[in-house]
């Protein structure tokens, strides 16, 4: 994904803004992108003559909210998944200072507590709304633009206002935010403003007529604030949203966001009400559980509104409305011929779980072959299942297993997602797997 964004207020606290997903996108940066650098370099400084402006406020009142405004703001600041960016797992909420690595370097998400010297309580509602917007802070500073603003320049003013009112009425926390390192060209913060000339559009939501209030507010959020895009549409070079292939699948730290097309590759249509499940607890009884990336929005969708995640799944529910296939039948005896260390694997490790008579299948719980990732046409996310497992989004009930990238080698993770690709999956049969599962693993871990 792209670079992160500094969201900060002092030159002590160079933060990195990382409140979009996209900080986390794995985005190959090919020779082409360098040599071209050198003009962007020298385009910039006009560019960024004219995107800089003096700073419109001055002061942020950190009390005085209504409370329903404030609550307003929690509801959307989840949509935004400002917490899961901004949170490190040791830290304070919203304090910062959790480690992105991006191809361009290691970014950091920034404080956003109203604390005024290492957050942003100097912030007034007219600096934060350009920053959201525009991808400016105050001072004129430009923002990287893993910091969607380019999703959330669709957002309106009472609901940038009632963020703000949210954030500025969380518990101020003194933490600076160390300073990202970027590789040489990234760093060059002009450089932004040419990426703003080319890829921002500074434009409103605008309802589509003839839709529902509810669809319309479902857009809205996927489009603006919930920033699906960031995820689940390929990126270019830059790492700019690539033009004409809205949410139509991408890779994300060594996992795929699959399409949310008519592409989709869920074997059982999805429905509005069945995406308001899986958005709000991570688990529907046909789509099997939220995993990787996908388990962090759903932990951030927690906290919010239920009537706005069900907006989300009427809109998504339409985007996806052609997707449906049908799941295959349990092909067991014939994915075990011919592997015998494959299928002893799915012995020991997954028919606790996963076979027919298990416990947890005869609970109600979703088969295999029900799950997005065996239907795709890569096994990048059935590779990453079995290395890295499912940690419960929504809480500790939530669906659990364990990653075995600790317990079992390249060979037989691959040995074991070809054997579970021909028992529950279906497409072509997927190929140079040892060489995707060394991949992941690197990717996923960091490295």
């Amino acid at each position: 994904m792209r670079q992160s964004a500094d969201f900060g207020t002092t030159p002590s606290n160079d933060a990195s803004l990382v409140c979009g997903r996209r900080g986390r996108r794995q985005i190959r940066v090919f020779e082409s992108a360098l040599r071209g650098a050198t003009l962007l370099v020298v385009a910039a400084f006009a560019a960024c003559a004219a995107a800089a402006g003096p700073r419109p406020g001055a002061t942020a009142a950190a009390a005085g909210f209504p409370p329903d405004e404030i609550a307003d703001g929690a509801g959307l600041a989840a949509i935004g998944g400002c917490a899961g960016c901004h949170t490190r797992s040791d830290g304070a909420p919203l304090a910062g200072g959790a480690p992105v690595r991006t191809p361009f370097g290691t970014v950091y998400g920034s404080n956003i507590t109203p604390d005024r010297a290492t957050g942003i309580g100097a912030w007034s509602l007219a600096d934060f709304a350009r920053a959201m917007r525009t991808g400016v802070a105050p001072g004129g500073r430009h923002l990287y633009p893993a910091f969607p603003y380019d999703h959330f320049t669709r957002v309106d003013d009472a609901d940038i206002a009632a963020i703000y009112a949210f954030l500025m009425t969380r518990r101020p926390v003194a933490r600076a935010t160390p300073a990202p390192r970027m590789d040489f060209p990234f760093g060059f913060r002009p450089l932004i403003a040419v990426w703003n000339a080319l890829y921002l559009d500074d434009a409103r939501f605008q309802p589509v007529p003839g839709r529902s209030a509810e669809w319309n507010r479902g857009a809205y959020l996927v489009e603006g604030l919930g920033h699906c895009g960031d995820c689940h549409t390929p990126s270019n070079l830059l790492g700019a949203e690539r033009s004409g292939r809205p949410l139509a699948g991408a890779v994300l730290d060594g996992w795929y966001a699959p399409p949310l097309t008519a592409a989709s590759p869920a074997p059982r249509p999805w429905t509005a009400d069945t995406l308001a499940t899986y958005l709000r607890t991570g688990l529907d009884a046909q789509h099997q559980a939220a995993a990787g990336p996908m388990g962090g929005v759903v932990h951030d969708f927690g906290a919010a509104r239920p009537s706005d995640l069900h907006a989300i799944a009427v809109y998504l529910a339409t985007t996806m409305a052609a997707s449906a296939g049908a799941p295959r039948a349990d092909r067991g005896a014939a994915a075990n011929r011919g592997r015998p260390e494959a299928t002893a694997l799915f012995a020991g490790a997954c028919a606790g779980c996963h076979d027919a008579g298990a416990p947890m299948m005869q609970q109600g719980r979703p088969s295999l072959a029900l799950g997005s990732p065996l239907h795709e046409a890569t096994a990048r996310d059935a590779i990453a299942v079995v290395l890295f497992g499912v940690s419960p989004p929504a809480g500790p009930a939530g669906p659990f297993m364990p990653g075995f990238a600790a317990s079992l080698s390249d060979a037989q993770v691959a040995e074991l997602v070809d054997y579970i690709h021909a028992r529950f999956g279906g497409g072509a049969a997927w190929r140079d797997l040892p060489a995707l599962v060394r991949q992941v693993r690197k990717e996923g871990s960091g490295g």
